[in-house]
């Protein structure tokens, strides 16, 4: 679980009261399990509090944690430190990058998890990459390509004969692979 300390939860609470609107404070990972992870701490409204969110409540305010990026919260840190220029709140969350998949994970997680450990290191010799940008109700990952990809003549056999091949193998639920990067871009394109 999240550890908050004592300072970091003081200046949470005076932050929280100056926000009328705010329930509490909402803990949550970007892209968990991939090299972009990011940690968040926002302010909780009505409305943000997911059903698989986890409530915590300290003694000036209370916490959710969202459900999904729970086991990439483990072991988490959140601290306040005060300095001459007022002070700093730093997270750090060990296992935010960690890929950590199962059969049971989230689809968005299994797709990062390939794209970040399978395809990309391919693609990262041509100096590109690939990342996911939503997955539509019918099942079809919306990719985005970047760096020597975008704008690559290649593109099309990459995400046919690569990207959407190898996806489509290991995650049998996924009905198709689209791309939505502007190619008309070839600035930075490999050739």
């Amino acid at each position: 679980m999240v550890t908050i300390t004592e300072s970091a939860q003081a200046y949470l609470a005076e932050l929280l009261e100056k926000q009328e609107d705010a329930l509490g404070v909402r803990v949550f990972i970007n892209q968990p399990g991939t090299p972009r992870a990011e940690t968040c701490i926002a302010y909780c409204r009505e409305g943000d509090i997911q059903d698989d969110d986890q409530e915590h409540k300290y003694e000036a305010f209370t916490a959710w944690f969202d459900g999904r990026s729970l086991p990439f919260l483990e072991d988490a840190l959140v601290d306040y430190a005060k300095d001459r220029m007022g002070g700093q709140l730093t997270i750090k969350a060990p296992n935010a990058k960690l890929p950590r998949v199962g059969e049971d994970s989230p689809l968005e997680d299994r797709i990062n998890y390939v794209l970040y450990n399978e395809v990309n290191p391919a693609l990262a010799a041509h100096g590109g990459e690939v990342s996911l940008v939503e997955i539509t109700d019918d099942k079809v990952a919306i990719l985005k390509f970047g760096g020597g990809c975008q704008g690559c003549g290649m593109v099309d056999q990459t995400l046919k004969g690569g990207v959407e091949k190898t996806l489509l193998e290991q995650l049998p639920q996924l009905t198709g692979v689209r791309d939505t990067t502007d190619h008309s871009d070839r600035s930075n394109a490999y050739i």
